[in-house]
């Protein structure tokens, strides 16, 4: 899967990140350097994300649109480090935002957990399998032990309903269905809910 692939709920009041390395190299020099993004990446990253809403919309998914979110959203993920990038030929292939807590979309799980949100890839400039690059790197960080990671379990992430294509990729990732968020005020549009464990 090589399109950003996550939705854009957001979660108020959602906890920062906890204190982790900025930047790590992959464990394979073959594979990207990704590191946490800086103020001067804002810009790129909203051009990724109208780049991969305009895909999506091209494919009759019409969850996110261009325009959808400014250089200010990105500032403000950035501030609070939970936005990763990967660089590849020049340029800006691939990023996800990695939060602590997802109220809106997840209420107040028992549990606590990492969650993935708009992972998105370049599709001119990445290789194939990016996306699944970016997500192994997500659950590192979600799972591996202080200070390289947060230590948690679980790693969730959620995708607008409907879209099989894209829910059954992150089944073949290693997710589980375990429900569905309608959001029937009409406030965002409904998702399926996934989750992955460890250990």
């Amino acid at each position: 899967m090589d399109s950003e692939t996550l939705s854009p709920s957001d979660a108020s009041g959602h906890q920062r990140v906890p204190a982790q390395p900025a930047d790590e190299a992959a464990p394979n020099p073959a594979l990207p350097r990704i590191e946490r993004a800086r103020p001067e990446d804002a810009d790129a990253l909203v051009a990724l994300r109208d780049a991969a809403a305009r895909w999506q919309a091209s494919r009759g998914y019409q969850a996110w649109r261009p325009g959808g979110l400014d250089a200010a959203h990105f500032l403000a993920r950035i501030a609070a480090g939970e936005v990763y990038l990967a660089r590849h030929g020049g340029g800006l292939a691939g990023a996800y935002e990695l939060w602590w807590e997802d109220v809106a979309t997840w209420g107040r799980p028992e549990e606590p957990s990492g969650y993935v949100h708009r992972l998105m890839v370049n599709r001119e400039l990445a290789p194939p399998g990016y996306g699944a690059v970016l997500l192994r790197d997500a659950e590192r960080r979600i799972t591996a032990p202080p200070p390289e990671g947060a230590g948690l379990r679980v790693a969730r992430l959620d995708c607008v309903s409907g879209n099989d294509r894209l829910c059954r990729y992150y089944v073949e990732q290693g997710y589980t269905v375990v429900g569905e968020q309608p959001f029937e005020d009409g406030s965002k549009y409904p998702v399926t809910l996934l989750e992955k464990r460890f250990g």
